[in-house]
């Protein structure tokens, strides 16, 4: 059996100043290059880790060559590392690593997930995640293999899906039919959920936060009045901005195959049952209280 190929992919930064030896530029720029590199790495020492101590020095080192390549990676994506090695010589290495900081920064104000609390506004614990995606995606050795912007482009994707899922709830939420849900904390697929549930009834209702009563009334007026499902989405769906609608479509397609209260409302399934089985979709966004 032969041996895997392993296919060498050093840092931007890394293969840029190789090209270096090329001899294309003269050693004042060889020069300024590095002295540019030492001052950035200086001031990520001083913000990110330790200065007064060696390691810090050094892991400093390393976020600065994933840093400044995330930034040409971003920048000259389809373009050889000879590009990589103009753009630091005409623009500097301080503007490569202000893009790629620029895109951690960006992502970390995205969502990680569907569920938003206050905290997550907190402006400390904002820092100490930026911090923490910064050293996760930065942190390079300059003569390994790293994937840093292969890697952001992959989250960069998730979040950007999880905050499709959030603006929905939000819009959701904002256009509840008693008046607007107010609350900090969000759970964003169970909001999501109770209006996919409630539409079924028809009307083009939207319905971002229930309780006990309201949902046996509901579950009784499904029962009697035999609704179309079908309707009751399409109604939901004309009410939803446009912008919405691709997660729309997708949970009222999960909810139609697989959502066990939708399966079971029309039969004779206790009403217990059913609330219990609604606690299961709709989470904290669910006010079990009988009132």
């Amino acid at each position: 059996m032969l041996p895997a190929l392993v296919v060498e992919n050093l840092p931007r930064l890394t293969r840029a100043i190789k090209q270096l030896a090329a001899g294309a530029h003269d050693d004042e720029v060889a020069v300024n290059l590095a002295d540019e590199l030492s001052g950035i790495t200086a001031m990520v020492a001083e913000k990110f880790t330790n200065e007064r101590t060696a390691d810090g020095i050094q892991k400093a080192l390393q976020l600065t060559v994933g840093c400044v390549s995330m930034g040409l990676d971003s920048l000259l994506l389809d373009e050889g590392d000879g590009a990589a090695l103009d753009f630091l010589v005409e623009h500097g290495a301080e503007a490569a690593f202000q893009a790629g900081y620029r895109l951690v920064r960006e992502l970390s104000a995205l969502p990680e997930d569907a569920l938003v609390g206050e905290y997550d506004q907190d402006p400390v614990y904002t820092q100490r995640r930026l911090r923490d995606l910064f050293v996760d995606l930065c942190q390079a050795d300059p003569n390994q293999n790293w994937t840093g912007y292969e890697r952001y482009a992959v989250l960069l994707k998730q979040r950007k899906e999880v905050q499709a899922i959030v603006r929905l709830a939000g819009w959701l939420r904002r256009h509840h039919e008693r008046g607007p849900v107010n609350d900090s904390d969000l759970n964003a697929e169970g909001v999501i959920a109770l209006a996919i549930i409630f539409a079924i009834e028809g009307g083009g209702r939207v319905v971002a936060r229930t309780g006990q009563k309201d949902f046996e009334r509901f579950v009784k007026a499904v029962r009697k009045n035999k609704p179309d499902f079908e309707e009751g989405w399409a109604a939901l769906l004309a009410r939803v901005p446009a912008q919405h609608h691709p997660v729309l479509l997708e949970r009222i397609a999960n909810y139609r195959e697989h959502c066990t209260v939708v399966q079971h409302i029309r039969g004779r399934t206790a009403m217990k049952t059913l609330f219990a089985e609604l606690e299961n979709y709709a989470g904290s966004e669910l006010d079990a209280d009988y009132d």
